[in-house]
């Protein structure tokens, strides 16, 4: 990485609990590509003061993380539709003191699902409500999927975003199964919390907590964990266990990181730069 100095452009990431991956992925493909560029992950004390900051600092590219994708739609100046279909933001891209937004989510969600040749006839249960929940909704959805139910204890985020997308709501698993599994709350996270940190976002349990019941592992034909650290969450570790095929948040992360990077920097790294960047991340 360059010795900072006064024409080095600068990205952020705005989250709750930040995390090295998005920084050590970012400033990890910068140097091999030789961009005087450098990436920094905050935790903003005011979400309205850190855009501000943004736009009068010139900030090129900002990420959104939970609880802000939301709540930020309403300090942007522009959705891009891969937001605005979805009213979530993981993005924004300053030109010039205008803020664009878009969801590189949704673009990871909807690449896993068809790289790894997830039958469109299986059952779904996904579990979250929150904005990247809406984000894996709406990809199920556009993918093909029809039969979703959405779990989530907060009947009015939960059954808003279901009856959105055209599917049922329910609060609790009650033993449900189904072909395809997909926990996209903080339950198995690294480091734990307390309560639910996005919208209709449930959680409460620590990084030890199993985010579905193994029965529900055991019935599944593919498990999903979108939690990115750690890479194996318990719910991917007993899916493993149990000889399920796994798609995990690391992967979301990488995918979605990667996209935020061509839209901030509008160079797109080979394969070979990606692999040794998403290694890098993933050795700290």
């Amino acid at each position: 990485m360059p010795i900072l100095n006064k024409d080095m452009t600068l990205c952020i990431s705005l989250s709750a609990r930040p995390s090295n991956n998005g920084t050590r992925f970012h400033n990890h493909l910068y140097e091999q590509l030789g961009l005087n560029w450098i990436y920094k992950a905050f935790a903003p004390t005011d979400l309205a003061q850190a855009i501000s900051g943004v736009r009068g600092l010139g900030i090129r590219g900002c990420a959104v993380s939970m609880p802000y994708k939301e709540d930020v739609i309403a300090l942007v100046d522009e959705m891009d539709p891969s937001a605005q279909a979805i009213d979530s933001v993981n993005t924004i891209v300053n030109t010039d003191g205008h803020l664009k937004a878009y969801n590189t989510d949704y673009t990871a969600i909807e690449q896993l699902l068809q790289s790894n040749a997830v039958p469109t006839d299986y059952s779904v249960l996904v579990q979250g409500a929150g904005g990247m929940a809406k984000a894996t909704v709406a990809a199920l959805r556009d993918a093909g999927f029809t039969d979703v139910t959405v779990v989530a204890r907060n009947e009015n985020t939960g059954r808003a975003l279901a009856e959105h997308y055209g599917f049922p709501w329910r609060a609790a698993l009650d033993g449900g199964t189904a072909d395809l599994i997909i926990n996209v709350t903080p339950i198995g996270m690294e480091g734990g919390m307390e309560g639910g940190m996005e919208g209709g976002m449930e959680g409460g349990a620590g990084s030890d907590s199993l985010s579905f019941p193994q029965e529900a592992v055991n019935a599944a034909k593919v498990v999903f964990d979108v939690v990115a650290l750690p890479a194996e969450t318990p719910l991917i570790k007993a899916a493993r266990a149990a000889g399920k095929p796994v798609i995990t948040g690391a992967e979301v992360a990488t995918i979605q990181a990667l996209e935020q990077f061509v839209l901030y920097t509008g160079v797109r790294p080979t394969e070979e730069q990606v692999q040794a960047a998403e290694e890098f991340m993933r050795a700290q």
